[in-house]
């Protein structure tokens, strides 16, 4: 079990409001990945993606050692959600704050994800990436009714606008999905600093070709900065055995 974070501000943005955090048990069977992309002005953004990502963490605790229903998953991003809907309400600065997340839990040979926003999680198969999580944002829900293409998508001028978000509302429900992983796959998870910046061939040709982990989040990273930088750039990356060539 190998996995590497980074975080970065981009070419544009003065502050960086992407965090990300990965917590691993020592069995080296069980992990956990958050990332979550925040907004709202100023350090609004920043404390939300920051008290969403811990509250997730540590609301998982223990129960990472056991197996977790789908109610207990949901009540990890319930109670994230809590937390940040609390602190809007109590600072006035803070109204309005809110975050992606999206989440990986492993328990073995399985992979949960959970997400919120359009912050994805991808599936490598050594060649092409798959597309696990599904965005809440305008543009990718008309993309699925059929009103506009893909490419179209990538280049909206509301492509940016979620449908969903931690810490707004009172309640926040979050799509749940499982994946098997097999040795040769890899996890990445990532804001869309990232994927707004190039398309999955180029992400997956990264992956390909990087010998470890840690050179392959640096490559996505350049990638991104290439494309224009344009966003905050996070990366989580997690595979069960260890990147062919390290």
């Amino acid at each position: 079990m190998e996995y590497f974070g980074l975080t970065d501000k981009g070419r544009v943005r003065p502050t960086n409001q992407d965090i990300f955090q990965i917590e691993a048990r020592e069995d080296n069977r069980t992990a956990l990945l958050v990332v979550c992309d925040g907004m709202g002005g100023a350090n609004a953004g920043n404390v939300a993606s920051r008290f969403a990502a811990q509250s997730f963490i540590e609301s998982a605790g223990d129960a990472l050692s056991g197996t977790l229903d789908e109610t207990a998953r949901q009540n990890l991003l319930t109670q994230a959600n809590e937390t940040v809907f609390s602190l809007a309400g109590r600072q006035p600065e803070f109204r309005g704050m809110g975050t992606t997340l999206v989440a990986a839990l492993i328990q073995g040979d399985c992979a949960t994800v959970i997400n919120v926003g359009d912050s994805r999680a991808y599936r490598f198969d050594g060649e092409a990436m798959h597309q696990i999580s599904e965005d809440h944002s305008y543009v990718e829900e008309m993309r699925r009714r059929g009103k506009i293409t893909e490419a179209d998508a990538r280049t909206h001028p509301q492509k940016n606008l979620i449908t969903r978000a931690v810490g707004v509302e009172p309640y926040v429900e979050g799509d749940l999905f499982e994946v098997r992983l097999t040795e040769k796959d890899m996890l990445l998870l990532c804001s869309d600093g990232l994927t707004g910046m190039t398309e999955d061939s180029r992400i997956a040709e990264v992956l390909s070709n990087a010998p470890t982990l840690e050179l392959a989040g640096d490559a996505l990273l350049q990638l991104a900065l290439d494309g224009g930088g344009r966003d905050n750039i996070t990366v989580a990356l997690f595979t069960l055995g260890k990147k062919q060539g390290a």
